[in-house]
């Protein structure tokens, strides 16, 4: 018995130091490896409900385990057609307790850009790993702020540019590391589509909206990843031909990117146009990729001939997998928070150059 006693004392002492211990009591509970991790979506919009539940089903290393919304109506629906039990889901009062539920591993922060920054730092200090949607968040100080929480806690930051896990942009950044095509000369790209709302949070400013925010980090995110550089400096122009509608945030952004080795990339993106291009020329040759960020049917050339058309049955669930992978087996993850705090760098200088009318350096 006095054993036994000891024991218990010896325990519980060690218990007790963990706890005070605060953010690394969680991350010593995750060290027992899991084949699939639970996620929790944060947000049940069109991209969790039409894209990332369906293709949650199909990975391999994870599973839908919980929901957090503000609608108890969509909650229920999600209960029924996932079968997700009520003590997983959660409203935005409820949120910080799900620290307490070892169902979820990873919060999956699907909601404005707005309030990309607070529940990132909320999930890690819940002692969850994060996925955050892009754009990672509305200003560069966010973004610190999500990266350093996450450090605290010592969880992963994933951000969700699925392009990077896509086989023909994998094979594009490649073409660059092994100088296939010579030095890069200049790159243009381009994103967007016809939005026809006329309400919506992407049309305004406190909730992160604008076409540069949406659509914008496709072209720009894809200059930084084709070049390998970062940009130094940028011009860019706002247009709009509808500014009853676009009163508050860009419809159109035009913005030229110069990088320290002489590259220039034009870029465009817009809720106005659909757009969806991405050339690169080289000294050598170049390729292309027509349309190069929708959801399936990646397509390019290069100028030797060379199809870029390699498929997979879904990118939002390779990208899952992927980054579930990289928790379970604690490895870097592809898509981390400082990638989306870099594009987030260059857009403030974009909408800086618009205030400014003309060219201004980037600031780091």
């Amino acid at each position: 018995m006095k054993t036994r006693r000891i024991f218990i004392k010896n325990t519980l002492g060690t218990l007790g130091a963990l706890s005070v211990a605060g953010s690394e009591f969680p991350s010593i509970l995750r060290t027992k490896k899991k084949e699939k991790l639970g996620v929790a979506l944060v947000g049940l919009g069109y991209y969790s409900t039409d894209l990332l539940a369906p293709a949650l089903q199909l990975t391999q290393h994870c599973s839908l385990a919980g929901v957090v919304s503000g609608s108890p109506d969509k909650v229920k629906r999600w209960q029924q057609q996932y079968k997700i039990p009520e003590k997983n889901c959660y409203d935005y009062k409820s949120f910080d307790s799900i620290a307490n539920n070892p169902d979820i591993d990873v919060i999956y922060i699907v909601l404005p850009p707005s309030m990309h920054s607070d529940y990132v730092i909320k999930a890690a200090n819940a002692g969850k790993h994060v996925w955050c949607e892009k754009p990672m968040a509305v200003t560069a100080a966010e973004c610190k702020s999500m990266i350093d929480a996450c450090a605290k806690s010592k969880v992963k930051l994933s951000i969700g540019y699925r392009m990077h896990h896509e086989p023909n942009t994998q094979r594009i950044i490649q073409f660059r590391k092994e100088r296939k095509y010579g030095d890069i000369l200049n790159v243009s790209a381009a994103a967007g589509y016809f939005d026809s709302r006329t309400d919506h949070w992407k049309q305004k400013k406190a909730m992160g909206g604008g076409s540069m925010y949406d659509m914008g980090v496709y072209p720009l995110n894809a200059t930084r990843y084709v070049t390998g550089e970062e940009p130094i400096a940028v011009t860019a122009q706002q247009s709009t031909t509808r500014p009853e509608i676009y009163k508050e945030v860009d419809e159109t952004m035009q913005f030229r990117l110069e990088f320290p080795g002489g590259i220039i990339a034009d870029c465009e993106t817009s809720f106005g146009k659909d757009m969806n291009t991405l050339n690169v020329k080289c000294n050598n040759g170049g390729y292309k990729l027509e349309p190069f960020q929708q959801y399936s049917g990646i397509n390019g050339i290069t100028t030797d001939g060379i199809k870029l058309n390699a498929t997979i049955p879904n990118q939002q669930a390779k990208q899952m997998d992927e980054d579930a992978l990289s928790i379970i087996n604690n490895t870097p993850v592809l898509v981390p928070g400082e990638e989306g705090w870099k594009d987030i760098l260059v857009v403030e200088a974009i909408y800086r150059s618009v205030k400014e009318k003309g060219r201004v350096t980037i600031n780091r």
